[in-house]
């Protein structure tokens, strides 16, 4: 049978961070000892009073369709965060609840985007930012940048990539995969551009909480009325609370396009799962004393990470402000990104993600959201690989 398989389907790229992550759970499987710098989630359990709503939601039989944009305790839970940290006034209605943070995105450039926009996105990205443009019909604008600049792009850059059929702005901050952290007055600096030209922006936010070294996450939407109304926010439940497996985002909008983002899920996915939802009113509303535990411990394998892969031949890092991620330069060592991942995974039995599936060639995305005992493991590994390949094997 010679199947039709639609351009749309054929021309997306496969994730290479599951793709890497895959592999390595083979690997383990058969026996391997890998050690796994891969996968963005944290590797901390969900809270347990998350859990416990979640549970009591089951046994009280709270397991049926709700109101496809989330239910309202949720949405108004979710608009009270955006007033209480980030000095935002959202209704409930300008809230939508999804099946986690990329729901969120894919909405959102559903909803805004069709053929012959322009969508701007700054490189590295989150990998899966082009695959939802092209799914649009529209078209992925990069913007590349470097560690020479932290990785940020510049106003001067977001300037002259705009054109008349510029639809959208994505910023990440704090970004995946860099950890990079724009501060206020960047953030500012590229918002007012979008404004004064008239494009959208969709700041993503899901990393918001974890920041480090006394950064501070601003929100491009608080500026002003104005940076208000060009601004959606895209924000989930997986990586401050570690709620990767439930699949819980949610997205704030001016209320036209949250309207017409709630018809979109309406006849797609319809209501994120009944019980999560109540795990993330617990989230949102219960403890929040996890989170400076976490924070501390990130910090300590941030700080170690960083200091390691200084330290390697042919390999230089910036530090990371922000999420789990540093994002080592290797271009010295004269490996594509994708061969050096490809051969630590074969002969080191460490798993990280090559820089090129996130536009970035010359790099490799490192996850510490794993123990530092494994951290320390993964790092012996792939420093006596660096000098192998550095010629200077000790």
């Amino acid at each position: 049978m010679n199947y039709h398989i639609s351009q749309r389907a054929a021309s997306l790229a496969p994730s290479m961070t599951l793709v890497i992550d895959s592999k390595a759970k083979q690997l383990k499987a058969a026996g391997q000892d890998v050690v796994g710098f891969g996968a963005g989630e944290p590797d901390f359990d969900t809270p347990q009073h998350i859990k416990d709503a979640a549970s009591k939601a089951l046994a009280d039989g709270f397991t049926k369709y709700t109101p496809s944009s989330g239910i309202p305790e949720l949405r108004e839970a979710i608009a009270n965060k955006f007033k209480q940290e980030n000095n935002l006034t959202y209704k409930p209605s300008q809230v939508i609840v999804s099946s986690g943070g990329k729901h969120s995105c894919y909405n959102v450039i559903m909803a805004t985007c069709e053929a012959g926009d322009e969508v701007i996105i700054p490189a590295p990205y989150w990998l899966s930012y082009p695959e939802m443009v092209k799914l649009a019909s529209a078209t992925p604008v990069i913007l590349e940048t470097s560690d020479k600049t932290e990785f940020k792009v510049t106003p001067e850059q977001l300037r002259a990539a705009i054109t008349p059929r510029t639809r959208l702005f994505i910023l990440n901050s704090p970004s995946n995969p860099t950890g990079a952290v724009y501060t206020p007055e960047e953030i500012k600096a590229l918002g007012d551009i979008c404004v004064e030209r008239g494009v959208l922006i969709m700041s993503d936010e899901i990393y918001e909480k974890l920041v480090y070294d006394g950064a501070r996450h601003a929100s491009v939407a608080a500026f002003s009325q104005a940076h208000y109304d060009h601004t959606i926010i895209v924000h989930g439940f997986a990586k401050a609370w570690s709620m990767t497996g439930w699949r819980l985002g949610f997205l704030a909008a001016p209320e036209p396009i949250a309207k017409a983002i709630d018809a979109l899920q309406s006849h797609s996915t319809s209501n994120p799962t009944s019980f999560a939802q109540k795990g993330a009113v617990a989230a949102l509303t219960g403890s929040q004393e996890h989170l400076p535990k976490w924070l501390a411990e990130y910090a300590k394998r941030r700080s170690y990470a960083h200091q390691r892969l200084n330290a390697m031949p042919g390999i230089s890092c910036v530090n990371a402000k922000g999420a789990f991620y540093l994002f080592p330069n290797i271009s010295k060592l004269g490996l594509k990104s994708l061969d050096f991942c490809a051969r630590l995974l074969e002969e080191e039995k460490v798993a990280a993600v090559p820089g090129i599936a996130f536009g970035a060639e010359g790099y490799l995305r490192i996850s510490y959201a794993t123990s530092l005992a494994n951290i320390e493991k993964g790092l012996d590994r792939m420093e006596k690989f660096a000098r192998r390949i550095a010629g200077t094997a000790a």
